[in-house]
């Protein structure tokens, strides 16, 4: 497992719960909005912690922390990330997965290993500009079939979309909505510029206008909310 960074604790990461998260290198995708962009672009730059010193951590934290986020890049382009979360889980701690569903095949072999308590899947846009947006051409197949695979399971899940101004229409979240309707979780995230983004020009709506565009998100998902506005 390729550990390229280490939140110690997070209150925001994992629902209702005090975890660690751990960042992976490397992604499929080349979204133009991502805030982790050296570990997307140059992930073998950057120094890598040892498995064994992550778990020493990990067990020092016993009685404090009560899961681990598991983000990325693009954490299911690790091969042995179940490995990695048999081993998280056999200490204790509960497991958060974030994932741009491209994998459904590797998602769903770690749904059926009961590996996972919860999974945070990025829906990037609507369908007519999911390519366009992820910044390469994408198997909407894949993607359908990981919504797919969280909506018809039993492990507790949420979809989210960063939003972007220059990305996004409020017609977009729209269709978004209406893909994923039934969905128990949904949140729009407003474009933070980290400093750390593949592309430049890129601006957020106010948060009236993300209000906004909320409205529409629930015109078909009425469970939608807004994340950190």
């Amino acid at each position: 497992m390729v550990i390229k960074g280490l939140q110690k604790t997070t209150l925001l990461d994992f629902p209702e719960k005090v975890a660690c998260t751990v960042f992976t290198g490397g992604c499929n995708f080349r979204c133009p909005f991502c805030h982790n962009a050296s570990l997307v672009i140059s992930p073998d730059f950057s120094d890598i912690i040892p498995e064994d010193e992550f778990f020493s951590f990990l067990n020092k934290r016993k009685g404090i922390l009560d899961g681990v986020c598991i983000t990325g890049g693009e954490p299911l382009l690790q091969r042995d990330i179940a490995d990695f979360m048999k081993k998280i889980r056999d200490m204790g701690f509960a497991v958060k997965l974030d994932t741009n569903g491209a994998f459904p095949d590797r998602l769903k072999a770690i749904l059926d290993e009961g590996l996972v308590d919860y999974v945070a899947m990025d829906i990037k846009n609507s369908q007519e500009k999911y390519s366009e947006t992820c910044g390469i051409q994408i198997d909407l197949s894949k993607i359908s079939e990981s919504i797919s695979l969280l909506m018809n399971g039993n492990i507790p899940f949420e979809f989210r979309t960063t939003v972007v101004k220059e990305l996004h229409t409020p017609q977009d979240i729209e269709s978004i909505a209406k893909w994923i309707s039934g969905a128990r979780r949904y949140f729009l995230q407003s474009f933070t510029d980290s400093g750390d983004i593949l592309a430049s020009g890129l601006s957020a709506y106010s948060p009236e206008e993300m209000k906004q565009i909320l409205a529409s998100a629930r015109k078909y998902l009425p469970s939608s909310e807004l994340r950190g506005i």
